[in-house]
């Protein structure tokens, strides 16, 4: 019974979300063909599992534990600005990172809404508050997009700032015009390798990634997914979004070396041979830490949304047995507390 009854509201779940495709569904991009764009839908180099693999591991899902959700404790309030030369990180809540270097202060996928869903009262509810308050923020110059999951592209977030501070907002290939159907105007998109120079001398490029997008079930790959490097008198901070390991690290790290920071997802990877093509295991975030040859690495999306069957505390777990075992230093890779902030060496 307890099986049937998954299977009916996994049933209804997928029935509603594909008649709301429509609504949902983000615009499709249209443009050149490319190493990566058919004229239909972007992929990656490394196919993601078949749909019916995804539904197999809906019906079986066997996640671990996770906490009641808190509020607090929040971190210290941001400094208002580093100085040119330096880099600061703060890494606030899941895949949000506060990135201060050479006087530019950068948000990477910022949410702070309670749910990542397409509606307020349903989806993946927040176990552990954003570490900073909205409040406390330091001017935000640029905002960085990845791609446009719930979890990434929060669009409450995204008003918000919008209306807080006016941003410039980055994101890759087709994003532009769902942001502006939601008020938030003037973005940039870049496909891969393309760059736009900021203030501060800091140079923003857009970098490979292997991932996948969709607002809902009508609309996959119509939209590019990336991560991004900042390059500056400070150095290079690369921010790696959501992606699995392969090939592109090595290539980023030959363009765009030598990496000061790199911000490397680490969460929602069990099971594996659903997650492994899309998302990092710690240890494969370890693997990119030294295909980057990174001087510092720091943990992101983990502890926050429950989207894998990991369970809370195991990302770090794991993270740090692969860097004992593969004899990295911990003190090159962190895991930073929610709404922990530290200089960069």
């Amino acid at each position: 019974m307890k099986s049937l009854t998954k299977a009916s509201g996994l049933g209804l779940a997928a029935v509603l979300a594909f008649g709301s495709g429509c609504l949902f569904a983000a615009p499709r991009y249209h443009g050149p063909v490319s190493d990566h764009f058919d004229g239909d839908r972007f992929h990656n180099d490394v196919p993601r599992p078949r749909a019916g693999g995804l539904f197999r591991w809906l019906f079986e899902r066997q996640p671990g534990p996770w906490a009641e959700p808190v509020d607090g404790p929040y971190g210290a309030k941001p400094v208002e600005r580093v100085d040119r030369g330096r880099m600061r990180v703060t890494w606030v809540n899941h895949a949000t990172v506060l990135l201060q270097m050479d006087g530019l202060n950068i948000l990477t996928d910022p949410i702070w809404s309670e749910r990542c869903s397409p509606i307020s009262f349903i989806g993946p509810r927040r176990h552990h508050s954003p570490g900073i308050r909205f409040e406390d923020l330091p001017p935000i110059d640029v905002v960085v997009i990845s791609h446009d999951h719930y979890d990434h592209m929060d669009l409450p977030t995204l008003k918000r700032l919008h209306a807080a501070f006016h941003p410039l907002v980055l994101v890759g290939l087709g994003n532009a015009k769902l942001l502006r159907r939601a008020g938030i105007s003037g973005a940039v998109e870049l496909d891969w390798w393309q760059s736009i120079g900021l203030p501060g001398g800091v140079r923003a490029v857009s970098v490979p990634a292997q991932h996948f997008s969709n607002r809902s079930l009508s609309d996959p790959n119509v939209t590019l997914w990336t991560g991004f490097a900042f390059q500056g008198p400070s150095g290079t901070a690369f921010f790696a979004g959501d992606t699995g390991f392969g090939g592109h690290f090595a290539q980023i790290a030959a363009r765009l070396g030598p990496i000061r920071l790199a911000m490397l997802p680490i969460g929602a990877f069990r099971p594996e041979w659903v997650m492994s093509t899309v998302h990092m295991s710690p240890a494969d975030a370890v693997r990119a830490h030294r295909a980057l040859g990174a001087g510092t690495s720091v943990a992101i999306h983990f502890g926050t949304f429950p989207l894998g069957d990991d369970g809370e505390t195991e990302p770090v777990e794991r993270l740090h047995a692969a860097l004992d075992s593969d004899a990295v230093p911990r003190d090159r890779f962190w895991a930073l507390g929610f709404g922990e902030g530290r200089d960069v060496p």
